[in-house]
């Protein structure tokens, strides 16, 4: 994560980067301490969010943390008040959000196209834990904290969902599953998505505690009704995410590994399948895409839109925030601990900020 963001900046070419190594706090400390620095982007394992977010905060930096924001809704609430209270920018980079056909589908639900919402679903499926020889920091709840599949990726489906939607889960059921009780950690260090060719000298068996798949149904206003599973042991999916919208008009849905498509339905004519072109997207959509039809935009993109709006945020202290703070991770935190409840109780439970 800490090169696609630096990747990002890159292509700004308004924002100069450098990079530290926050195991090493003494070269942290030292950027807290620069006044050169304005902000502070942390990309480190979940449990470090919390007290290096804070620690920047105090400083007098600004802040763009990658999700979860921290490993609890009481640590997040905690960092919500203090961004605040120092009058200081802040952003949970829910970046999924920024796909150029996803603002699209959020404008049609703006502008009455899909109707009143009845139907929500989808899921965030990936196999890249599929073996137990598959390992990765998000495996172990010290660094991780107590949720996997659903504080990964489940997380960046809620935001989707409520973001396009412009409704809130009131309420859900969840069931958890951990397929591999144990796995076996490397003893050396991989990469996410990586070390899969592991001979048994070179791994250590140990217990998991976080889980590798969860389905969650869930209620969501008023009337509202939807359903999605995330799983990271889903054979021959990489990375999909995939939304259904359903309305009283008619209906959209996106898959993230077609991301430049948009499929429209209707009850009584054809159904449509839209390719992304900016100068036919509805216009608050339309600002989310920088290159002409038929010209890929793809994941690394939207950090591109994500920064581009925190930094001129920066730039201009009156300007409106327009994108996901403090306050939407903190968001996601509090579905992830309903989750997590649900599971534990095995029933219904509220949905309360």
């Amino acid at each position: 994560m800490g090169r696609v963001h630096r990747e990002a900046l890159r292509r700004l070419g308004t924002v100069e980067a450098y990079t530290v190594n926050a195991r090493h706090e003494a070269e942290y400390r030292a950027a807290l301490g620069d006044p050169g620095v304005d902000a502070i982007h942390i990309c480190t394992p979940n449990a470090l969010h919390f007290p290096m977010a804070q620690a920047a905060l105090e400083a007098g930096k600004h802040v763009l943390c990658e999700k979860p924001l921290a490993t609890s809704s009481d640590e997040a609430r905690q960092l919500v008040a203090l961004a605040r209270a120092k009058g200081l920018r802040n952003s949970t980079c829910h970046n999924l959000r920024y796909y150029p056909m996803v603002q699209q589908m959020r404008r049609m639900r703006e502008d009455g196209d899909l109707g009143e919402i009845l139907v929500v679903q989808g899921t965030y499926s990936q196999d890249w834990l599929l073996y137990d020889t598959d390992w990765n920091w998000r495996i172990d709840v010290r660094d991780n904290g107590p949720s996997r599949a659903m504080a990964d990726i489940g997380s960046h489906w809620c935001d989707m969902a409520e973001h396009v939607t412009g409704q809130r889960i009131t309420a859900l059921c969840a069931d958890l599953q951990t397929f591999h009780r144990t796995r076996k950690r490397p003893k050396h260090a991989v990469e996410t998505f990586a070390g899969k060719t592991l001979a048994p000298a070179d791994y250590t068996e140990v217990p998991v505690e976080t889980e590798d798949f969860g389905s969650v149904i869930f209620r969501m206003g008023e009337r509202a009704r939807g359903a999605f599973t995330a799983s990271q042991v889903s054979a021959g999916r990489k990375n999909r995410l995939r939304i259904e919208i359903y309305g009283t008009k008619s209906s959209a849905a996106w898959d993230q590994e077609r991301p430049d498509e948009l499929w429209i339905g209707n009850r009584n004519a054809g159904n449509q399948v839209i390719l992304k072109d900016p100068s036919l997207l509805k216009e608050g959509a339309r600002r989310y895409a920088d290159l002409p039809g038929g010209h890929s935009e793809g994941y690394d993109d939207t950090f591109k839109q994500v920064f581009r709006r925190f930094y001129q945020s920066i730039e201009r202290a009156d300007s409106e925030a327009e994108y996901p703070r403090f306050a939407d991770g903190l968001r996601q935190l509090i579905l992830v601990e309903a989750e997590l409840a649900s599971h534990q109780q095995h029933g219904w439970v509220p949905v309360v900020s």
